[in-house]
């Protein structure tokens, strides 16, 4: 059991890819006394291109890879479980049986136990919505990236089942957690992968966005 733990915790650290090609270019903006302050999630917003939505021709989930990603023995969604439920139980072939998740989508506490009944009470959000993501540059990107993209730890998060579902593909604009507490660090996280990725942000999503980042000027983005 110690080394199953040992080896998803790993995994974890060895999936996250940094994509050595897509990286934003800042766009060209006139010194003011209001700018961000540096290294804050609002600086790393001003930085994204902010363009319409490019239509959903052609997306399918596949374009992200099929499924999940596996190392080894160990698939992202049961990585990202066991980060997200530090009382997780992990089974010999590295499944996580049962753990407790506080939600951060709606504040609440999930018990979580694996079952054919029971394993859709959590699931894994791509916190930017992967057809989101392609209408919004991952189009352009190569597959290798695309899969990258998709099981990155960065843009994962165990959360209720029911507000991912209520989520769908919506960006910062259409829809935020219901926990209002956790939405300068969401934001903060969406801002994050599309940096990462080089992908865009629609004016209204920009608009959502800046919103947020007003109550909480002094947010960062997430680290590894």
């Amino acid at each position: 059991m110690v080394t199953i733990i040992l080896v998803i915790a790993a995994v974890a650290a060895a999936l996250f890819v940094e994509p050595s090609s897509y990286q934003p270019t800042p766009p060209d903006r006139p010194a003011s006394a209001s700018q961000p302050a540096a290294g804050s999630a609002s600086a790393a917003l001003a930085l994204l291109e902010v363009k319409g939505r490019a239509p959903k021709t052609d997306y399918r989930r596949t374009a992200f890879g099929d499924g999940w990603a596996m190392v080894g023995m160990c698939d992202t969604r049961n990585i990202i479980l066991h980060r997200d439920m530090p009382d997780a139980l992990v089974s010999d072939n590295c499944k996580v049986m049962r753990g407790t998740l506080h939600d951060p989508y709606t504040g609440t506490t999930i018990a979580f136990s694996r079952g054919a009944d029971t394993s859709d009470a959590i699931q894994i959000d791509h916190v930017v919505a992967l057809s989101d993501a392609w209408q919004k540059g991952a189009a352009t990107l190569t597959p290798a990236t695309r899969q990258a993209l998709a099981n990155d730890p960065l843009e994962l998060l165990a959360v209720d089942g029911p507000a991912n579902q209520a989520k769908g593909d919506g960006d910062a604009a259409t829809w935020l957690p219901p926990n209002k507490s956790f939405r300068c660090a969401y934001v903060a996280r969406q801002i994050a992968v599309k940096a990462k990725y080089g992908l865009w942000i629609t004016p209204a999503e920009r608009d959502a966005m800046q919103a947020i980042l007003a109550t909480c000027p002094s947010q960062t983005l997430p680290t590894p």
